[in-house]
């Protein structure tokens, strides 16, 4: 696997593309998880945790994941990327230019994922790649969801 700086810009360029990766290992999403999330989160919307009333009243015919719940499981998706980034300290979640939740995940389905690199800039703490991440359910062709993630890579900190 061939290792990129997290600071050679111009390298980094080399990888944005217009076509996405290849698809994570899936990740089963099952009721048990979302009633965590709802415990955790306080959301306890009946379209997440009432398994007979989603039956009987949910467009989707069961429940369905919190889409947060569906955003917080993309560090368990893996995928199998042809380059590392090296040399860094740390990285930082810098925020989302775009997140939208498309589609259902309902309880049970399995989701993974895959992304495009679509974004490199000079900051001045370090180095920020922007990421154009899509999660689907399992054999769907259209995705449950869509996030724009930037990430911000900091150089190594000397400590004296």
């Amino acid at each position: 696997m061939e290792e990129i700086r997290f600071d050679d810009i111009e390298k980094l360029k080399t990888r944005v593309s217009d076509s996405f990766g290849e698809w994570s290992e899936a990740v089963e999403v099952t009721q048990e998880m979302i009633n965590r999330f709802a415990e955790l989160t306080g959301d306890h919307q009946w379209i997440h945790v009432d398994v007979e009333r989603a039956k009987r009243e949910s467009p989707f015919r069961g429940t369905i994941a919190h889409g947060f719940l569906t955003l917080s499981l993309l560090p368990r998706m893996h995928g199998s990327a042809t380059w590392k980034l090296a040399g860094y300290g740390n990285a930082t979640n810098y925020g989302a230019n775009k997140l939208r939740f498309v589609s259902p995940v309902p309880a049970g389905s399995k989701v993974h994922a895959h992304s495009r690199l679509i974004g490199v800039e000079a900051h001045p703490k370090g180095t920020q790649l922007t990421q154009d991440v899509q999660v689907h359910v399992v054999g769907q062709e259209r995705p449950a969801l869509i996030y724009e993630m930037v990430v911000l890579y900091h150089p190594p900190m000397k400590r004296s």
